[in-house]
């Protein structure tokens, strides 16, 4: 929302709606929703929440920077997410991170300039007896490999040729 669209304002709006003007007390509840409604967190979406909760923007950002589960950068359509904990690690998830990596053209952490997908790394899910693991958008895909893997997030990253 660098340059925000109409339907991203009244999305938004529509969002804040939900929680009664200068409940300051709702800013996380609040936070969460726009993201979901977003996938991320665009500097005119926090104006917006501050303005609405009668918070400082400063206050609003120091919050939604502050946790590991808000994005303030544009976020895929589609998450995909390798863990590497040492369960998974020692059975290749190096290799899949590498792989996906490599075939996304993005280092994890990052999202394609297309906006199809998000990489992610995680230290650890608890699922050591089904590593390595792979997780695409919500869905835990146990005893990944890197071919199981390629096939899995090939048709996201499918892209059009320009004629």
């Amino acid at each position: 929302m660098s340059d925000p669209s109409a339907d991203d304002v009244r999305r938004v709006a529509a969002v804040l709606a939900r929680y009664p003007q200068g409940d300051a007390g709702s800013l996380v509840n609040a936070l969460h929703d726009v993201q979901g409604e977003l996938r991320w967190l665009p500097e005119d979406a926090l104006r917006m929440v501050a303005r609405h909760l009668g918070l400082s923007r400063a206050q609003v950002y120091g919050v939604a920077s502050f946790y590991h589960g808000f994005h303030l950068e544009p976020r895929g359509e589609h998450t995909c997410t390798v863990c590497m904990g040492t369960a998974c690690h020692v059975r290749g998830a190096p290799r899949l991170l590498e792989t996906l990596e490599r075939e996304a053209d993005v280092a994890a952490g990052g999202t394609t300039l297309d906006l199809a997908l998000t990489v992610e790394e995680v230290n650890c899910v608890g699922a050591c007896a089904i590593g390595p693991l792979v997780i695409l958008d919500d869905e835990y895909h146990g005893h990944m490999t890197a071919d199981h893997l390629s096939r899995l997030v090939g048709p996201l990253l499918e892209r059009e040729e320009p004629e």
